[in-house]
């Protein structure tokens, strides 16, 4: 949950900058983008394992020939 305490000297602005920084950090939009549809568990597992395979191909040192 994103809560923004307003100080003293604080304008709308920089209200509004904290609470939209807040707001990305805690990743709320990626968060309901993933739940706005159904995903079958089979569907999760296949792109879960796509991401570990990219993740281990990007790790590897490319060989010098």
């Amino acid at each position: 949950m994103v809560v923004v305490v307003k100080k003293q000297g604080d304008t709308k602005d920089s209200i509004f900058r904290k609470f939209t920084r807040m707001f990305i950090d805690e990743d709320i939009v990626t968060e309901v983008r993933k739940k706005q549809f159904y995903k079958k568990p089979s569907l999760v597992r296949k792109e879960k394992e796509k991401e570990r395979q990219q993740k281990r191909s990007r790790n590897y040192p490319k060989s010098r020939s």
